[in-house]
């Protein structure tokens, strides 16, 4: 079900998101027999949705004979237990969010990757469990709460909430601490990845637009791609030689999409650091989708958030076979930044997009001129392989190089800079 605040401005229309919020059921294996809208001034205070849609909503409920209400926005504990109440014992509520942390559970598969999920979904979950023990409450004579009775007296429900919410904070401070771990792993995988001086492409995009299915096409990976949302959760990282002949490494990342969740970005801040530790971002674009500029303004929105927005960019415009032979995406998304139109599926577009990730990196490194002893070959070959060589002398007193480097290579060659 979507809903709509009237005087709100949405990144996608309510349509829109809906559909997307079909994907999201089917990518989770539900079955999607019917489907509502409400567009209000302001959310009921007790249910989120008015009085008179929830009843439309619970006569679909016995005509299609569903037991699954999927609502498009999250909602707060209460909205839930309400909903359910009327609905019956029998019909779930769930939101987009508990959808996407389903989704996502489904998907990990590395230890760090399910363990993001996890503490994701138990923090999703702890404000949530009171209306886990509400049968108890009931058996207990209406003194769960423990207001009245005095001790001795307080219902099971309460009980076994407490018991319930010290467990789950057990384990979340459990999980945090796991993933510290690997978050330190992957610190000294990065640290070490980064002496080798390779510069990292970090692939980003609304989830669904073909990012791993170009990795795929330009480093022949093997990477899963599938038409789904969030067919890949774990970042994974490729070695590709760009035309100039340098190696660069390719990193994939998990897709974005509106309304992210916050306990998602939160959750996967370890694995979205590929992102912050990258030299340039590759935007991968889904060209043909009708809502193609509201997914980039999400993925913008994100990298906002994880404050790498100010990092350059290359926009890879995906799936043009699909677009009619004069459209000009380009254009009508008002791209500003490099950009090519590419097909991961058909491999057009992949030199110019690598000629174009090249040429944006060799903008943003440090012009230099050195004089490199006869001795140091190591750094000469560190030079051509890292950087870029405008120009190359020999003498007397050795290797009179001029050209562009990556900033962090600049110490090493110090020593031999010419004024």
């Amino acid at each position: 079900m979507g809903a709509e605040l009237k005087r709100g401005r949405p990144l996608l229309p309510v349509e829109s998101s809906l559909e997307e919020l079909v994907r999201l059921a089917d990518t989770a294996g539900i079955d999607v027999v019917g489907q509502t809208i409400q567009r209000f001034d302001r959310p009921n205070s007790a249910t989120y949705i008015g009085p008179g849609k929830v009843e439309e909503v619970k006569i679909l409920l016995e005509e299609l004979d569903a037991n699954v209400v999927i609502l498009d926005d999250e909602l707060s504990p209460r909205h839930q237990r309400e909903l359910e109440k009327v609905f019956g014992e029998d019909v779930k509520v769930i939101d987009r969010t508990a959808l996407i942390l389903d989704i996502f559970a489904l998907h990990a598969h590395t230890r760090e990757g399910k363990l993001q999920v996890e503490l994701a979904q138990l923090e999703y979950r702890v404000p949530r469990l009171t209306r886990m023990w509400t049968h108890l409450a009931r058996q207990a004579g209406g003194r769960a709460g423990g207001s009245s009775g005095g001790v001795g007296l307080r219902g099971p429900g309460e009980t076994q909430l407490e018991t319930d919410r010290r467990e789950i904070g057990r384990r979340i401070t459990h999980i945090k601490g796991q993933l510290e771990s690997v978050r330190a792993h992957r610190e000294r995988h990065r640290a070490k990845r980064q002496q080798t001086e390779l510069q990292v492409v970090a692939i980003v995009g609304y989830t669904n637009a073909g990012k791993s299915t170009l990795l795929n096409k330009i480093s022949d990976a093997n990477i899963l791609s599938a038409d789904m949302l969030f067919a890949t959760l774990d970042p994974t990282t490729r070695k590709v030689v760009v035309p100039g002949g340098r190696e660069v490494l390719f990193t994939d990342t998990v897709g974005f999409i509106q309304k992210l969740p916050t306990e998602i970005v939160a959750a996967f801040r370890a694995t979205l650091e590929e992102i912050m530790a990258a030299n340039l971002l590759l935007h991968v674009v889904d060209a043909t989708h009708p809502q193609a500029a509201a997914q980039i303004e999400a993925v913008e929105d994100t990298l906002a958030e994880l404050e790498v927005d100010h990092l350059p960019r290359v926009v890879a415009l995906n799936k043009v076979d699909l677009l009619p032979k004069d459209a000009d995406p380009i254009r009508d998304l008002n791209i500003q930044e490099p950009a090519v139109l590419v097909s991961a599926h058909t491999g057009q577009g992949m030199e110019a997009l690598l000629v174009a990730v090249e040429a944006t990196m060799v903008r943003y490194l440090q012009p230099v001129q050195v004089l490199i002893p006869f001795s140091r070959g190591d750094l000469l070959s560190l030079f051509h392989e890292r950087g870029q060589v405008d120009g190359e002398e020999h003498s007397v007193d050795g290797f009179h190089v001029y050209g562009r480097l990556p900033e962090r290579l600049l110490p090493y060659f110090e020593p031999f800079q010419v004024e």
